[in-house]
């Protein structure tokens, strides 16, 4: 289907979006790489009169080092964003997760920000932020404000960034060293993940000092794991301590049932895949 009319600006600078978002309200969209915006536009589930297109705002993209954080502008595209040296070395679960993540083509078309900002429980960058305790910078009229991860992901598709605001970068605390994977299932390749475990594992002298994980499509939002969390803290690094500790994964879990697969089939999954993806991680 061709969508329908719309009116289009192209700010240059976030002022200039902000002032645009709130000249035009209610009545526009923002978008970012454009992935999940235009199938909604095509099949005219929405019908903004105007599209504010952040493409050309170049404050918005690249990645820095900034001490003991890594920050990922929101404009920044995936491809770019998967293989950033810095990304690779302090944040490996996200380098893993943009891996996974649908196609050579949207990696490259879609961004970082915006994928976030969409917060579709089933998306593959949710769960490894979350896992990361990564940090959300938000632009709004009055000025900046910093959302943290747990804070972040309200409910399905629905964030803490407010109608006139526009989320600008992503502050991603170092986890130099730690062991990441990204364990995700699907029926087809580049499918959306029926379930999928992010992560990231510090051992010391074969004992598992922390651990950090995300699930994936397991709720309305991305969600922690964090009583394997607890149960992981100071176990060897073994199969069977893994497995005792991955059977708390459904813990304060809300799985849908679809035609992929009932709650039930998906807390399993979650079990088995939290079991493999702590084991990848620790290098056990």
């Amino acid at each position: 289907m061709i969508p329908a009319a719309f009116d289009y600006v192209a700010p240059t600078s976030v002022e200039d979006a902000l002032a645009a978002l709130a000249q035009y309200g209610d009545d526009a969209k923002i978008i970012a790489g454009g992935q999940s915006l235009l199938p909604v536009l095509r099949m005219r589930l929405n019908a903004p009169e105007w599209i504010i297109d952040l493409g050309k705002i170049e404050s918005l993209r690249g990645i820095r080092d900034d001490g003991d954080a890594i920050v990922v502008g929101a404009m920044t595209p995936h491809a770019v964003v998967g293989s950033d040296p810095l990304v690779a070395e302090h944040a490996a679960l996200i380098a893993q997760a943009v891996e996974h993540l649908a196609d050579a083509q949207v990696r490259h078309r879609g961004t970082f920000g915006g994928a976030l900002a969409h917060a579709d429980p089933a998306g593959d960058l949710g769960a490894p932020a979350l896992a990361l305790g990564a940090e959300f910078v938000i632009a709004g009229s009055g000025g900046s404000r910093t959302v943290a991860a747990d804070d972040f992901f309200v409910d399905l598709f629905e964030t803490a960034i407010g109608e006139d605001e526009i989320l600008t970068e992503v502050r991603i605390p170092k986890r130099t060293g730690w062991g990441a994977t990204y364990e995700k299932f699907v029926r087809v390749a580049h499918q959306w993940p029926i379930v999928a475990v992010a992560a990231t594992v510090r051992v010391d002298g074969g004992t598992i000092a922390e651990a950090r994980i995300g699930l994936t499509n397991m709720g309305s939002t991305p969600l922690r794991a964090r009583a394997v969390e607890d149960a992981l803290a100071g176990q060897p690094a073994t199969a069977d301590a893994v497995r005792a500790a991955a059977e708390h994964a459904t813990d304060g879990t809300n799985p849908p049932s679809d035609l992929n697969g009932d709650a039930d089939y998906r807390r399993h999954l979650a079990t088995v895949l939290t079991r493999r993806a702590v084991l990848a991680a620790a290098g056990a």
